[in-house]
């Protein structure tokens, strides 16, 4: 792992979970009942040591929800597979794109049409830093 990352420790942080469901169509009576409390380190970090977070940068994923600032948590113990979203070094530049890999070929492949996919080709240098598993993005303009 590149000096500059440093793995995460699993320290609790509990927030209030509540046991209703929050309609996102039509609107239904508010249940006021707190089911437990929920560990956002149990539910978004499967492997605390394996585990960094990197920020996104720019629109070439969008169309898979993962937009520019983007909190993105990667998990490095996870064997990437085809169709999922990784962060991968090309010649020493870091990106976030899906994996495709068609006849044996691995592809980087952007979810904006507006970018042109990246063959790997016999040659070139990829690493896979990891498999995003979460992003995390703002929804209000509030800071």
């Amino acid at each position: 792992m590149p000096h500059y990352i440093t793995p995460l420790f699993n320290a609790p942080l509990k927030l209030p979970l509540f046991s209703c469901s929050v309609a996102a169509g039509f609107a239904s009576p508010a249940d006021d009942h707190l089911e437990a409390e929920l560990d956002l380190n149990e539910c978004l970090i499967a492997h605390p040591s394996e585990t960094f977070f990197v920020r996104a940068k720019g629109d070439s994923m969008q169309q898979a929800g993962i937009f520019d600032k983007d909190l993105l948590i990667v998990d490095r113990s996870l064997t990437p597979k085809d169709n999922d979203i990784v962060i991968a070094a090309v010649a020493g530049e870091l990106t976030v794109k899906r994996l495709s890999i068609k006849h044996g070929q691995p592809w980087l492949l952007p979810a904006n049409p507006d970018y042109q996919p990246i063959p790997i080709k016999e040659g070139s240098e990829l690493h896979v830093w990891g498999v995003v598993v979460h992003a995390i993005h703002r929804i209000s303009n509030i800071q």
